[in-house]
Parts: C-alpha cells; structure tokens; sequence
C-alpha cells in the first residue's frame, strides 16, 4: 500500500517497499529554503523517522537544481531583523541539518544540477551522496558577507579542514569531479543512470541489519573525534557488547552459518528515485 503526503515546498512519498523519497519542492528558484521549507522539511523527517515502515530517505531536489541554499529574498528580510529574530531563524535552520544528519535511517542525497550554500550542508549531511555529471558546487555565502556557520560541522566533517578552508574562503565554484576528489560525493554517473545507482545503493542498504546501520550512524561520531586510548576502547567494546545480544545479531549470524538471507533482506525497487520523481511530480502543488 502506497502512502503519500504532499506538501507545498517538501514533497514527502513512501512506497509499500520502505522507500521514503523526499522532493525539495521549489524548483523556480532552484529549491533555495526559506522558513516554511526548513520547517516542512524537518517535520517530514522527524516523521519518517518514527515510521517503522521505512528503510531509507532519499532526498532529491525538483526542476534543474538540487538546492541552491537560502533563499535570497528572505534573507533580504532577515537583514532588518533583530538579533533575537535573527537567532530564531538560524536556529531553525540548523535543527534542520542536525535532524538529517542524526536521522534513525540511513540517508542518500541524488544530487543534480546547481548546489549552493546550505544545498552543500544537505550534502554534507546526508550518508551517502551520488551525484549525475552535471552537477556543480559551491559555498557561496562568503560572496555575500556571511559564513555558512551552520553547515560548518557537516561541511568539515565531509571533506576535511584543509579543503572547507579553501571553498569557503574562496566562495569559488567546483564541479563534480573535484566533489568526488574531496570526499563531498561519493559516486559520479550520468544523469540518466542517477536513479538506477541511487536504486544499486539502497539495495546495499537493505541488505544491512537495520538497527546495525543506526548504531554505526552514532558511532562513527564518537570513534571519529576520539583519542585513541582506554576511553574510546572501552566504549567501543560496550557497543560491540551491547549489540551482539540483540535479536537482529543473532539472526545475522545465523542467517550467515545457515548459508541463508536474513529476515530483513528484501528486494529493493530497480528504480526506486526514478519511480519516487513520476508519483511527486504528478502530486505536485
């Protein structure tokens, strides 16, 4: 059974197979986010979180542009706000980001066309990024004399201090090939083939024990930023202690002696971003 929430600015579409597609739904200004967009979105994705029913979140950007961050008429407004006003937003903005890089499922961006500002920190904070040929990137705040703070912590932990110094000191455009170099994306194809890798990956992700796939999602965290010493070993022991007595691990380790699949390997959809942008554009407000 197919379920199907539409809104304004975030189209929101999961299948009977678990896949949650999510459309950033203003493509006549490239998907630039304004208040009404980062709340719609962070409402969706506390919502799919809960649903049990979902396997994976896919975030993809409608019309020629995956995101093209902020957008410049509101923040025009912003510049007569007070400094309490101006908090409020950007706290919004950056409960956004948070949400979608400490999200319970795993997360793919399908990235094409345009990324700008806030568009890299959806990027950065995404698990998995594919991006098509056509892509192109860019921190672009500085050109207009301000910081991409809030994306600062996805940005560098995606690509590094050393390049996030470069791009968003320069402000200057890169293309997908560089993104790939430095660790922003993780695969390039033709933006044809888009979809079908973006269905190659969710098929990996399937295959993984799902409450596993949230445990490394927390943990990769703290092992990232750890000393190594007895702090970070102990704790890493507790995990592996703590996960190798659940139900998904013995049914992994099982499944594995028995020479069999495990209860939670199903069949991912050939096409499933593909399928997901003909049922959003056709729901479309």
């Amino acid at each position: 059974m197919e379920n199907r929430v539409i809104g304004t600015k975030v189209i929101t579409h999961l299948d009977k197979d678990g896949n949650a597609t999510l459309m950033l739904n203003r493509p006549e200004v490239h998907n630039a986010f304004d208040p009404e967009m980062v709340d719609s979105l962070t409402r969706a994705l506390k919502k799919l979180e809960a649903d049990p029913r979902v396997r994976a979140v896919v975030l993809m950007g409608a019309g020629k542009s995956f995101c093209a961050g902020a957008d410049i008429e509101h923040m025009k407004k912003s510049a007569r706000f007070t400094r309490a006003q101006n908090f409020k937003a950007a706290q919004d903005s950056a409960r956004m980001f948070y949400t979608l890089y400490s999200l319970g499922k795993p997360t793919i961006a399908c990235v094409h066309g345009a990324v700008r500002g806030g568009g890299v920190g959806l990027v950065s904070a995404c698990d998995i990024a594919i991006a098509s040929r056509d892509a192109s990137f860019r921190l672009s705040e500085v050109k207009i004399g301000i910081i991409p703070a809030m994306i600062s912590p996805y940005v560098i932990g995606a690509i590094g201090e050393r390049m996030a110094r470069r791009y968003m000191i320069s402000g200057e455009e890169f293309d997908v090939a560089q993104a790939l170099r430095i660790g922003l994306v993780h695969d390039i194809v033709e933006k044809e083939a888009l979809a079908d890798a973006v269905g190659g990956m969710l098929a990996h992700l399937y295959s993984s024990g799902p409450n596993a796939v949230v445990a490394i999602k927390q943990l990769i965290p703290v092992s990232a930023h750890a000393l190594i010493g007895k702090k970070i070993v102990d704790e890493t022991a507790r995990r592996i202690a703590r996960i190798r007595g659940t139900p998904e691990a013995q049914e992994g380790m099982s499944a594995f002696l028995e020479k069999r699949k495990p209860f939670w390997v199903q069949p991912a959809p050939q096409c499933p971003a593909k399928e997901s942008r003909k049922k959003l554009k056709k729901g479309r407000a």
